[in-house]
């Protein structure tokens, strides 16, 4: 689900995009099937942040964030999972 769109300006990055609304790089690159860096005028879907984003601890799973792996890639777009990550919950 998308909450809005949004045109990218002179000057963002992808993690600059992602962190003005809240949402995990990664899911804004695969939620926009990005395979290289944003350019300016590129027009953006952002998913909605409706979730808790929260950065992963060392020790914890998917599973224990998510439920199970297969709730953790729908909802963060991605299969990596690492300590500091921001994912939603």
């Amino acid at each position: 689900m998308y909450g809005h769109f949004y045109r990218v300006k002179k000057g963002q990055t992808l993690g600059s995009v992602a962190a003005a609304f809240g949402v995990p790089p990664r899911l804004l690159a695969e939620r926009n099937r990005l395979t290289d860096e944003v350019r300016e005028g590129q027009i953006l879907k952002i998913p909605e942040a409706g979730r808790n984003l929260y950065r992963v601890r060392g020790g914890e799973s998917k599973t224990l964030l998510c439920g199970s792996p297969e709730n953790f890639y729908e909802r963060n777009g991605t299969n990596c999972f690492y300590p500091c990550q921001a994912v939603f919950l």
